[in-house]
């Protein structure tokens, strides 16, 4: 019998938005007031802008994300494997896009059970692995005994520049990037099921 993808782990990459945490971000609407084109990637195209629109593109994005962080909800089952994680004594940490404001106020209480935490203020955007291979690098383990966990392509594609297994968190229609994860699962109770298992 082959053994489950998750059998080798020995530590956990979450991101945050749609994988552990609600999120009603809309990036059409946040695209259409930054003017941004579709073709590119929202934090690159606020990259290439002058500083002073620099400035004033970021603070749309974050006060954006601030008010999505008021109302976010922990994902049904996601608290629960952090926490069979932590008692197995494997460590979990969370790479995101997000700005440090947005994601301090989503994790709330929570922060504690996660170390480090690192977002876009600490380290380049995913899909550029160095924020994985950071943590890979503080926890001593090699990448290839890492996971990182999400819900959106450059979550895919951070994990393979990375060496580390890729996780996708699909709850309902599989997207059609689908096929470059290593391990898809549709609900935390079979996140959790597995690494009993392990």
């Amino acid at each position: 019998m082959t053994s489950h993808p998750l059998a080798h782990i020995r530590g956990f990459i979450f991101d945050l938005d749609g994988t552990l945490v609600t999120s009603k971000l809309d990036f059409v609407y946040l695209r259409t007031q930054l003017s941004c084109p579709a073709s590119i990637d929202i934090l690159q195209f606020i990259a290439g802008l002058p500083n002073k629109e620099q400035v004033s593109a970021n603070k749309i994005v974050e006060d954006y994300e601030l008010n999505d962080a008021h109302d976010a909800l922990w994902i049904e089952g996601a608290e629960q494997l952090i926490r069979a994680l932590h008692h197995k004594g494997l460590p979990t940490a969370i790479v995101t896009r997000n700005s440090q404001p947005a994601t301090e106020l989503k994790l709330k209480h929570h922060s504690t059970l996660f170390s480090p935490i690192l977002t876009r203020h600490d380290a380049p955007p995913k899909p550029d692995p160095s924020a994985l291979l950071t943590i890979a690098q503080n926890w001593q383990l090699p990448p290839s005994q890492l996971a990182y966990v999400g819900d959106y392509v450059y979550d895919l594609e951070a994990a393979k520049n990375a060496g580390m297994l890729a996780c996708l968190f699909a709850p309902t229609a599989l997207p059609d990037f689908a096929h470059q994860a290593d391990w898809v699962f549709s609900h935390f109770s079979e996140f959790e099921m597995a690494v009993s298992a392990g």
